[in-house]
């Protein structure tokens, strides 16, 4: 049975609150929902349809904030980590991990990149197998 309560956003703090929002549309394909104005920050909600959001946050209250290179890591389960990948390094950022199937994952292909503010992507091809049996379940529910 599942729960009625659940985690239905994470929050991260970014630099540049416009082109942290064009690197999670335009490279990880998510989808602006809403802005929010509130006394000390602007919030920018975005979510792949149907799914958990990321809400980046860029503080205006002038306090010093610390938005690089954070031990944070989103994970996300994406159809084509190669073409991500690319789109990455197209923006002009890091792939830390090309992507490549890991055994202990059950042959996931996993590729590890960073964000605008360094903050750790992990995006994971589940195997095909494992894809396709999902896939056929969907069908007959």
């Amino acid at each position: 049975m599942r729960s009625p309560d659940f985690l239905t956003a994470v929050g991260i703090g970014v630099a540049d609150l416009d082109r942290s929002t064009r690197y999670y549309e335009q490279v990880l394909g998510m989808t602006k929902l809403r802005t929010f104005k509130v006394e000390y920050m602007d919030e920018v909600m975005l979510a792949h349809e149907g799914r958990n959001a990321v809400v980046l946050m860029h503080y205006t209250d002038g306090s010093a904030r610390n938005y690089k290179d954070n031990p944070v890591k989103l994970v996300f389960y994406v159809t084509d980590p190669a073409a991500i990948a690319a789109k990455v390094k197209a923006a002009g950022l890091e792939v830390t991990r090309e992507p490549a199937p890991i055994e202990s994952l059950g042959g996931a292909t996993v590729c590890l990149a960073k964000d605008p503010d360094g903050y750790t992507i992990e995006l994971i091809q589940r195997p095909a197998a494992e894809a396709k049996s999902e896939a056929a379940a969907s069908a007959t529910a």
